[in-house]
C-alpha cells in the first residue's frame, strides 16, 4: 500500500524548543509532511533562520518567542497558533535541558532549571492545548522524553527524575483521554548528537557523557524527527503510545 506523500496536509503542529536539534529537525519533518508549523523557542534569531528555510520550501510557518517555564507564555503560544493558523492538531513538547551531574555537591539551580523546563514546561503547554483538542475530538500530544526516563544512571539523577515525571504524566493523561479522539505519545531518544551535552557544567558528568557518545555511533536529530512523524501520521484508530529509539550499539 502506497503511503501519501504529504500525510499531514491540512494539519497544524506546534513544536517547542524548535531553535535547534530535535525540535528544529521535527519542525522541518512535519512541514515536509504537509503540516503548517508553529515554531517556539527563546532564541528568536535561530527561529528567524529556520522560518526562512521552511518558507523557502513552501511551508506555512508561525514564529513564537516562547519560554516554556512561563505559564502565560505557553497559553499565549497555543492561542496564537489557533488564531493565526486556524487550529492545533499536533503539539510536540520538545523543549528541554540536560544538566547532568551528581546529586551530592550539585547546584540546586540546575535542578530547578530542569524541573521547570522538562516537567513544568510540558505541563503548561499540554494544559493550554488539551481542552481545545478534546473539543475538536482529535489531536496528538507528543512528549519528548528519553531513555533516561526508563533507566537511572549515576550522575543523572535529577535529569532521570524529570524524564520519569514526563513518562508518568503522559501515561496518566493517556488513560484520562482514552476514547475521546486525542492521542498521547512518548518519544524516548537514546544518545543523540545535539547541543544538549554543551549544557553540562559538572566536569565529571560532561566527560562521562562525551565518553559515552564517543563509544558509539549516536543518533542524529533527523532520526528522532522521523519517529515523531511516524507517530502522528497514523490513522485515527491507531495510537503509538511509546517509541524508544536508541543507537544500535547503545546498551542501555
Amino acid at each position: 500500500m502506497t503511503e501519501p506523500a504529504r500525510p499531514l496536509a491540512g494539519k497544524v503542529a506546534l513544536v517547542t524548543g524548535a531553535s535547534s536539534g530535535i525540535g528544529e529537525a521535527t519542525a522541518v519533518a512535519l512541514a515536509a509532511a504537509g503540516a503548517a508549523v508553529a515554531i517556539g523557542a527563546r532564541r528568536t534569531d535561530r527561529l528567524d533562520a529556520l522560518a526562512g528555510t521552511l518558507r523557502d520550501s513552501g511551508a506555512t510557518v508561525l514564529q513564537l518567542a516562547l519560554d516554556v517555564t512561563d505559564e502565560q507564555a505557553c497559553a499565549d503560544a497555543v492561542a496564537r497558533t489557533r488564531q493565526e493558523l486556524g487550529s492545533l492538531d499536533i503539539l510536540v513538547n520538545n523543549a528541554g535541558v540536560m544538566l547532568l551531574g551528581t546529586i551530592t555537591g550539585a547546584d540546586p539551580e540546575d535542578w530547578r532549571r530542569m524541573i521547570q523546563t522538562n516537567v513544568m514546561g510540558v505541563l503548561y503547554m499540554t494544559s493550554a492545548a488539551i481542552d481545545g483538542m478534546l473539543e475538536q475530538g482529535s489531536g496528538d500530544v507528543v512528549n519528548m522524553s528519553s531513555v533516561a526516563g526508563r533507566t537511572a544512571r549515576k550522575g543523572a539523577g535529577v535529569y532521570n527524575a524529570s524524564k520519569w515525571a514526563v513518562n508518568a504524566f503522559s501515561e496518566s493523561l493517556r488513560q484520562e483521554v482514552t476514547g475521546r479522539g486525542v492521542r498521547i505519545s512518548l518519544v524516548e531518544p537514546g544518545a543523540v548528537t545535539t547541543e544538549l551535552t554543551s549544557h553540562i557544567t559538572q566536569p565529571e558528568a560532561k566527560a562521562a557523557s562525551e565518553k559515552m557518545h564517543a563509544s558509539m555511533r549516536p543518533l542524529h536529530a533527523d532520526d528522532i524527527a522521523r519517529a515523531v512523524c511516524y507517530v502522528v501520521s497514523q490513522p485515527p484508530h491507531v495510537a503509538v503510545n511509546e517509541v524508544l529509539v536508541r543507537p544500535t550499539d547503545q546498551e542501555r
